[in-house]
């Protein structure tokens, strides 16, 4: 005579302790996705002004000066030096490790600091082995392509990033494509930021075609947060536009 089935064990009918099923891929990439957009403080829940939100996604002073400081540094170094790009370059990655020496010293993530001195390193070690100063803005290209594709073809496919890293922040999932009115907003959202990753791709990629390398470091910076601050506060808008508040 067999042993009984215990609940729990294969084959004891309980539907109760039937594992979940494994999370889709939409699920791990809402995820990833919400995740970094509430270390950036864009949280659609929480109570906060639309300039407060932009300030802590632009990451506060320091994340604006670890932004836009090394970029700077090059560009200046660069100029005045009559094009010297060892001094350019030391001066841009130097400035990435002092911020992030800082972020070490006083215990704060360092994530951010972290990620900008990998890029700065990299894009230097790029443009110090081809001897173009050009070169050096050569990963920034590439990642403009690549956001740029990753959001107009996420809009084109009916499964817009933006929709997922809200389905996620808001626990919804991916149920707002059943939602006429979020689906089209989250499809416009992910194109207009496909047209900013473009739109920078167009502008600079002719400039490093022509070896302008002044004129490159400029327009990145002017195109690098004064356009990403607006975004950011639309994208925030449209969301709690189609998520309103309950009132009390």
């Amino acid at each position: 005579m067999s042993d009984p089935v215990r609940p729990g064990e294969p084959g004891s009918g309980n539907p109760d302790l039937t594992p979940p099923p494994p999370p889709s891929a939409s699920d791990l990439l809402g995820e990833a996705l919400g995740s970094a957009a509430l270390k950036a403080g864009l949280d659609p829940q929480a109570e906060a002004t639309t300039g407060h939100v932009v300030w802590r996604a632009m990451g506060g002073w320091r994340g604006v000066a670890e932004s836009v400081l090394p970029g700077l540094a090059f560009v200046i170094l660069y100029t005045v030096t009559s094009q010297n790009l060892i001094v350019a370059l030391a001066g841009s990655v130097g400035l990435a490790v002092v911020f992030t020496a800082i972020r070490l010293l006083q215990r704060s993530p360092i994530a951010a600091a972290f990620g900008g001195l990998v890029a700065a390193a990299a894009a230097a070690a790029l443009a110090l082995f081809t001897g173009r100063g050009e070169d050096n803005f050569v990963p920034g290209l590439i990642t403009n392509a690549v956001y740029g594709s990753a959001f107009l073809i996420s809009a084109l496919i009916g499964w817009s990033l933006i929709g997922l890293m809200v389905g996620f922040l808001m626990n919804e999932g991916v149920t707002w494509r059943a939602d006429r009115r979020k689906r089209r907003v989250f499809f416009w959202l992910a194109i207009a930021w496909a047209g900013l990753f473009f739109a920078r791709l167009a502008v600079q990629f002719p400039l490093y075609l022509a070896g302008e390398v002044a004129a490159l470091g400029t327009l990145k910076l002017i195109m690098g947060l004064p356009l990403f601050a607006p975004m950011v506060a639309v994208t925030w808008l449209a969301v709690r536009g189609i998520y309103p508040r309950p009132t009390a």
